[in-house]
Formats: structure tokens, C-alpha cells, sequence
């Protein structure tokens, strides 16, 4: 492992990339504490802290994993990377029903630039939006977090508006730069290295509340020794369920041309079982969040009746609300139950949308090739198909353990959920998932140039190095 380590640094055109993608992440880094202008920082501090544990505060926690920023911090990072995000999944979902997006993808790298620009503009868009969104939410609230004299100034809401959107199109322009300069996916490690910088901060909240002399402390050796083992197994069945295949082989027709015979080998077809990857669960969460806003929302504005109103009709109301709203928190069982369900729906919407049998089937016929045992065409794609929901009920069944995981352990164990965020959930997936991808590249550009890589099997002996200077 130490020498595949030294190996990329013999290379200068993978040493370059890495410096590159990560001087990338650092001006990331630096620009997520630009504080919006207008906006009290200590204020928001001290709004975030109050916040912290409550229905609000797990919202906005469980929102900066997908942003990359933090709902809990005025910076113009604030809306982080969601906007582009979002516009780049519309178009995708829209490729499977428009004719128009479908003939565009089949262009090539043209058509595949129009679209991209096309997702750009919706970017800019969503991100007006939400930042109007973003705003008033500063504004509004019991504490406000707006100074005093730019509240509700054509000068706030015009900064504000500019500066969270600019901020948005400045990391998409980081993750254009490090797919095109820097190597993996620049949208995803953007979203990663927000991820993990929360890290710190957990650990730091499991040695405040640590003592090895009290059982009865928040985190006492048995809890630590808990969360480090559930870690490790959680890590451990993520990289298993990401990486997870369903192999159909595939049989290649022979062609007898003169005396010699062509084809007949035999391959595999890979069907990953997490298919949808982590985008099950950002549906899924999406959803959830906004009945746990509205019944807050409900039950506070009910609570703000006079009290005289004590007829039969509002306390009926008002119980069901209550019941709702407490059921609907992120401990609550409604709330588990339906999140379960939207991943296992999201997950075969989002299979179905992305993995088309039949063009599978054809493309498979046209080159010759079939599975064994079945007729190529109809017979194979119905085949695919059976095959795929079956494993995707697997994969949705992992997606829906790892997503309430933290959820559980925060309920039954009153663990903090910035901490427990990290044994699960989509958080965990992302960076699990990305960083395999990382590693692949980076395992590929040293195998290309027979450098030994980090997968090397065979006791760590891999290919010998040629030389000691980078280059091959």
C-alpha cells in the first residue's frame, strides 16, 4: 500500500491531477466561511445552537449532506451544490420521455454539451428561487438573524439573491474544472469533502461527553466501543452492496469463416445490485421533510388559538396534529415506516427509468450474443427484467437499513444526530461511493503504466516498477 502511495508521485500527470483536485477542494473550503452579506454571524451562531437536537436542526442537518454547504451557516455557499444537482436530474429524467433530449444524448459529446448547458440555465434558475427562499427564512422566526437596518432592504435581497446564486455556479464551475483538470467526479467529491468536514466536529462531541469512569455519561466505553463497531460494519456492507453484481453470462455466437471458426467466448453481463445508488434516499428524504415542516408548522399555528376554543372539533384536530407531528419526527414510527416505503418505491422508479431491458436485449442480438438457454430478444429482455427486480428489492431493502440506522441509534441510544449520521445514511453512501470511484482511478492510471496499484492481489506484489522517475 506504501509503495502504491510513492508510485503516485512517480507520475507526473496523475501528481498533477491529485494536487489539482485538491487545491480545488481547499478553495471550496476557504469560500464555505464568506459570510453572506447582511447576515450576523453570531446570531446565526447562536441560532444554531438552539437549534441543535430539534426537529429544525436534524432538517438542516439532514439537507447540507446533499448541498455540500450548510443550511446553518450565512455563507454564500449556503445553497451549496443541490441547485445544479437537482436541474441535472430533471434533464435526466426528462431524457426518458422527451424526444427531443433523447435525440440530443444520441448526438455524442455535442449533444451531450447542449444538454449541459441546458442544466446550467436551469441551475441559475432554481437557484434564484431558492435563494428567495433562503432569505426569508434568515428574516423570519422569533430570532431573526438580518441586522436591523438591512432587513428588508432592496439592497439585502438583491446581495443576498446574487451571492448565494454565484456562490452555486462557482461550484459547479470547481466541479467542471477538477472532472476536466483534476481526476473523479468534481460534483460528488465537493458534496464528500462537506461530508467529512462535519466529521471533526462529531468526534469532537464524543469526546466532550466521554468519561471512562461513568456509565451513566452520554457516551460511556461500551457506547464508543458501539458506535466504533457499528462503523466498521456499516463501512464494511456499503462498499459490499455498492460494489455488489448480479453476473449474467453471455455466450458470443460462433462464425465459421472458411476453415476457422470465430466467437464463442464466453463473458458476463454486470447488474449492480444498488442500481439506484444513493439516489433512492435523497428522493426519500426529500419527500419526508416536507411533513415534518407542515404538521410543525400546524401544530405550532393550532397552539396560537385562544384558549377558550375547547369545542369538540379542535381538540379532535388538534390531538390528530399533535399525533401526527410527534410521529413524523425523525425518532417517530409513521415517519420510519413511510421512509422505508418511498425508498423501496423510489428505488424500482428509479431502476425503471435507468435500465432498459429491451435495448439491452437488441443491443445484444446485434452484436451477436445471447444468454444461454434463451432466444435473443423478447424472451432475454423479460429475462433481464425479472432478474433485475429481484435484486433490486435486495439493494432497496440495504438502502432503507442504512438510511434509518442513524435514525434508530439516535432514538433508542439519545445519541446526538450529527454523530450518528456517520453510521449511516446517505452521508455515508456518498463518500463510500466516491471514494471507491476515487481509488479505481486512480488504480487504473497506475496499472495503465505498469506501476503496482492498490488492489494488487498476490501478498501486495503487483507489477514491477520500470523506473524511478514518473512517466512510462
Amino acid at each position: 500500500m506504501l509503495q502504491a502511495f510513492l508510485n503516485i508521485f512517480r507520475i507526473a500527470e496523475l501528481r498533477n491531477k491529485i494536487f489539482f483536485t485538491m487545491g480545488m477542494l481547499c478553495i471550496y473550503r476557504i469560500g464555505f466561511f464568506i459570510a453572506l452579506p447582511g447576515v450576523s454571524g453570531e446570531r446565526m451562531k447562536e441560532w444554531a445552537e438552539q437549534q441543535s437536537g430539534g426537529a429544525t436542526g436534524n432538517i438542516l442537518d439532514y439537507m447540507s449532506i446533499f448541498t455540500g454547504g450548510s443550511l446553518k451557516q450565512s455563507t454564500v455557499f449556503g445553497l451549496g451544490i443541490m441547485p445544479y444537482i437537482s436541474a441535472a436530474i430533471i434533464f435526466q429524467l426528462l431524457g426518458t420521455v422527451s424526444e427531443k433530449l433523447k435525440a440530443l444524448q444520441k448526438e455524442g459529446p455535442a449533444g451531450r454539451q447542449k444538454v449541459q448547458e441546458y442544466t446550467r440555465y436551469a441551475t441559475v434558475a432554481l437557484c434564484l428561487v431558492q435563494s428567495v427562499g433562503y432569505l426569508w427564512f434568515f428574516q423570519s422566526g422569533d430570532t431573526p438573524v438580518v441586522y436591523p437596518a438591512y432587513k428588508d432592504t432592496f439592497l439585502f435581497w438583491a446581495c443576498g439573491i446574487t451571492a448565494l446564486t454565484s456562490g452555486t455556479v462557482f461550484l459547479m464551475w470547481l466541479g467542471e474544472q477538477i472532472d476536466k483538470y483534476g481526476i473523479g467526479n468534481g460534483i460528488s467529491l465537493i458534496i464528500t469533502a462537506g461530508i467529512i468536514a462535519g466529521m471533526p466536529n462529531a468526534i469532537g462531541m464524543v469526546i466532550d461527553g466521554f468519561d471512562v469512569n461513568s456509565a451513566d455519561a452520554q457516551y460511556s466505553p461500551m457506547t464508543v466501543i458501539f458506535l466504533v463497531a457499528a462503523f466498521i460494519v456499516v463501512v464494511a456492507g456499503s462498499i459490499v452492496i455498492t460494489q455488489g453484481q448480479r453476473r449474467i453470462p453471455i455466450q458470443q455466437a460462433k462464425h465459421t469463416r472458411g476453415r476457422r471458426v470465430y466467437g464463442g467466448q464466453r463473458s458476463y453481463l454486470p447488474l449492480r445490485v444498488n442500481h439506484g445508488g444513493v439516489m433512492p434516499i435523497i428522493f426519500a428524504s426529500s419527500l419526508m421533510i416536507i411533513p415534518s415542516m407542515l404538521l410543525g408548522w400546524l401544530e405550532a399555528s393550532m397552539q396560537q388559538i385562544p384558549g377558550e376554543d375547547t369545542s369538540g372539533f379542535y381538540n379532535v384536530m388538534f390531538g390528530t396534529v399533535e399525533f401526527l407531528s410527534r410521529n413524523f419526527g425523525f425518532n417517530g414510527y409513521l415517519y420510519t415506516v413511510v421512509y422505508i416505503g418511498l425508498i423501496y418505491f423510489f428505488a424500482y422508479f428509479w431502476t425503471t427509468v435507468q435500465f432498459q431491458p429491451k435495448e439491452m436485449a437488441t443491443q445484444l442480438r446485434d452484436h451477436g450474443s445471447f444468454i444461454p438457454g434463451l432466444r435473443p430478444g423478447p424472451r432475454t429482455a423479460d429475462y433481464l427484467e425479472t432478474v433485475m427486480e429481484r435484486i433490486t428489492y435486495v439493494g432497496a431493502g440495504f438502502l432503507a437499513l442504512i438510511a434509518v440506522v442513524p435514525t434508530i441509534v439516535s432514538g433508542v441510544f439519545e445519541i446526538d444526530f450529527l454523530v450518528t449520521q456517520f453510521l449511516g445514511g446517505t452521508g455515508l453512501l456518498i463518500v463510500v461511493s466516491v471514494m471507491l470511484d476515487f481509488v479505481q482511478r486512480i488504480e487504473a492510471s497506475l496499472l495503465m503504466r505498469n506501476y503496482q496499484g492498490f488492489l494488487a492481489s498476490g501478498g501486495g506484489k503487483g507489477p514491477k516498477i520500470r523506473g524511478s522517475r514518473g512517466g512510462a
